[in-house]
């Protein structure tokens, strides 16, 4: 017999299931900042968080070219994205400086990361079209994702969840304050 009362019983019937509540995620489902169309400026996130200060946009360093940031929502802690600042689908469209600077944040996010978080590997990886799974298909980014040993649990396949033990926030000051150069901002 269950200990809950039917009072205090607002998500069904108790069925011996205990229950990780991520209403946060219902954003992401829902497609909430996700733009419209294809059109650059303030529809698109990647082209708005660059407009904002680093704390708010979550933006990590700022380059020339492309800037990093983290992701609203990550796979593991740390999960960033490396953007190109001009709204881009395409790799195959991007400048060759501005493949050079994606590929030198890419690299230089994976050193942060091994010095803040002593990942155990990365996946790396950009989804180009919304059939290969690009949440955001007309604003290029390249995923790095640190990963641990079981990092993947019951939590993603069970619970359709992540456990996250830091806020965003507090990821993206860490992150900041050991990159190489200055953030701006």
């Amino acid at each position: 017999m269950s200990d809950i009362e039917p009072a205090d019983d607002l998500a069904g019937v108790p069925d011996g299931f205990e229950r990780l509540w991520t209403p946060h995620r219902m954003a992401y489902i829902g497609g909430q900042d996700k733009p419209t169309d294809g059109e650059a400026g303030l529809g698109c996130p990647f082209c708005r968080a660059p407009t904002r200060t680093d704390e708010d946009a979550l933006i990590v360093a700022r380059g020339e070219l492309a800037f990093v940031v983290l992701n609203l929502y990550p796979y593991n802690s740390g999960h960033l994205m490396v953007c190109p600042y001009r709204h881009v689908a395409d790799y195959t469209d991007l400048t060759e400086a501005e493949v050079a600077e994606v590929a030198a944040l890419t690299r230089t996010a994976m050193g942060v990361l091994r010095e803040v978080s002593s990942p155990h590997g990365f996946n790396l990886g950009m989804n180009q079209g919304d059939v290969a799974g690009a949440g955001i298909a007309h604003h290029l980014h390249q995923h790095v994702v640190p990963r641990w040993g079981g990092d993947s649990n019951f939590l993603p396949i069970v619970g359709r969840s992540r456990a996250l033990p830091e806020l965003l926030g507090d990821t993206r000051a860490r992150l900041a304050a050991a990159w190489p150069t200055a953030p701006k901002g």
